[in-house]
């Protein structure tokens, strides 16, 4: 592998203005990677060779001509496979989309692009993003590059997977209930969800509009802030988009945290947590602490209910938006249909997977006649007391700290028999989708088998540079984050 492949973006930044590189060479040597390992890994659905090689072409022209350089240009990305790039497949991981050809660029998308970062692929996940162990893809399950026999996370588990193995220096994901961070959890490396409505979702393929969030991978929080820079931003065609000047979120992490309050979730301390997850996590108290600041314990009493919240709001909205894939317009339609009913019905039948057909039944009956206020309504109503928990625990603290999981990566097939201990994975994470506001995993150790287990840091909604600080304080007090995936 090319030892460039191995640095951060900021540093293959600096190797490109130096011209030690070219970014031709440099999304080269990120192809022979994917090449050289993808076969085991399974986390790229299609390749965008010429796109990525073209881009990489303008910034080696730019770089000749002394121009000055666009953040992250020449850096090599991965795309979750539910974001639209133009001319490439975006399939959602599901047969229903296998031969979908994008006629158009996600908003996420043309800013890579306007900022000539080459987009080498697009990356695997669990279909329509519903999963949290990347095994419910219709092509092929992802493997995690710390031990091929169990899973990366889900349902962003190609993105991280590929920034975990150096496929690509950096990733986008989605994350509605901890896509973005349960993976970067499980791979080892930094996985970042914004603010609802920090970044525009136009072009990603809804799975629940209220609660998904695009973000950021990468294998540090400096170079995660600067790829949340490039792609946030008010979206005149993201009715959700929050009209708000773009931050340099990059700009707090090295300020002291010497008085700042950091809260503990004691309810994410309980029982069910790995020995070596809650080592991990008193250590990262004990670090805070000789960083100067103060760690608090936080009740948020909501908390428990969270997870039966969110699969009652979050299948609804599924079964809404998914309602959409019937065979007319786009994308499958089954070859032996009678009539019109046959044709919606086995589509449907015939396209979506076991997991995906699950949650559409679950959000279609919470949102029937006679059920509708009992569940949909209930649950909207216990999301906002969820959600007043943490604006109390933000009064009191400047940012909240839990485990990410309350386990490391499991082996593959582990729980693919049990939805709901698959379901309880997500635990930790979904909370902050709930309420909207931004949190991020980063590394914080390894476990007793060596596997990666994840710190989540969560910040009051719009405070994504305090969030860096804390995560950034942490990253530079261990090596964890220099560790790589023996792949």
């Amino acid at each position: 592998m090319n030892e460039l492949l191995k640095k951060s973006a900021a540093e293959q930044s600096k190797a490109l203005k130096n011209k030690e590189i070219s970014a031709v060479e440099l999304t080269t040597a990120a192809f022979d990677r994917i090449a050289e390992v993808d076969d085991k890994l399974g986390a790229f659905n299609s390749l965008t060779k010429e796109t990525a090689l073209e881009t990489a072409k303008k910034v080696d022209e730019k770089i000749a001509k002394g121009e000055e350089l666009p953040l992250l240009a020449g850096i090599p990305l991965a795309l979750k496979d539910n974001m639209n790039l133009v001319g490439s497949k975006t399939t959602a991981s599901s047969k229903i989309l296998e031969n979908f050809v994008s006629p158009f660029n996600a908003t996420v998308t043309e800013k890579l692009l306007n900022n000539l970062v080459p987009i080498v692929g697009k990356a695997n996940l669990d279909e329509f993003a519903m999963g949290s162990s990347n095994e419910n893809s219709a092509f092929k399950k992802v493997h995690n590059p710390w031990d091929l026999n169990k899973v990366p996370g889900g349902s962003s588990g190609g993105s991280a997977a590929s920034v975990s193995a150096c496929e690509a220096t950096l990733a986008l994901g989605s994350d509605t209930g901890g896509s973005i961070r349960l993976p970067a959890s499980f791979c080892g490396i930094v996985g970042m969800k914004p603010t609802y409505g920090r970044v525009s979702r136009y072009g990603l393929i809804a799975f629940a509009s209220s609660l998904d969030q695009i973000g950021p991978f990468a294998r540090t929080v400096e170079d995660a802030a600067n790829l949340l820079e490039v792609i946030s931003g008010h979206d005149p065609k993201d009715s959700t988009s929050l009209n708000l000047p773009v931050e340099h979120y990059a700009a707090d992490l090295n300020k002291s945290l010497k008085g700042r309050k950091i809260g503990i979730i004691k309810d994410l301390m309980t029982e069910g947590l790995e020995e070596d997850v809650e080592k991990a996590i008193q250590n990262a108290i004990d670090t805070y602490k000789s960083l100067g600041a103060e760690v608090v314990e936080i009740s948020l009493p909501h908390l428990k209910y969270s997870i039966g919240i969110y699969y009652i709001l979050a299948t609804a909205e599924c079964s809404s938006n998914l309602a959409r894939f019937d065979g007319v317009k786009y994308g499958y339609r089954t070859p032996d249909a009678k009539n019109l009913m046959e044709m919606y019905t086995k589509t449907r039948a015939e396209g979506f997977g076991p997991e995906v057909k699950r949650r559409i039944m679950l959000g279609t009956y919470a949102l029937s006649s006679g059920y509708y206020d009992a569940y949909y309504k209930k649950a909207q109503q216990m999301r906002a007391l969820v959600t007043k928990d943490f604006v109390e625990a933000f009064q009191k603290v400047d940012a909240l700290i839990s485990p990410t999981c309350p386990n490391t990566a499991f082996e593959l097939g582990a729980k693919a028999s049990d939805p709901l201990q698959m379901y309880l994975t997500d635990i930790a994470t979904i909370s902050a989708n709930l309420a909207g506001i931004p949190g991020m995993s980063i590394p914080a150790g390894f476990d007793k088998s060596g596997m990666p287990i994840g710190l989540q840091i969560l910040a009051p909604q719009l405070k994504e540079r305090d969030l860096f600080n804390v995560a950034y304080q942490f990253e530079q007090s261990h090596d964890y984050y220099k560790k790589l995936a023996n792949l």
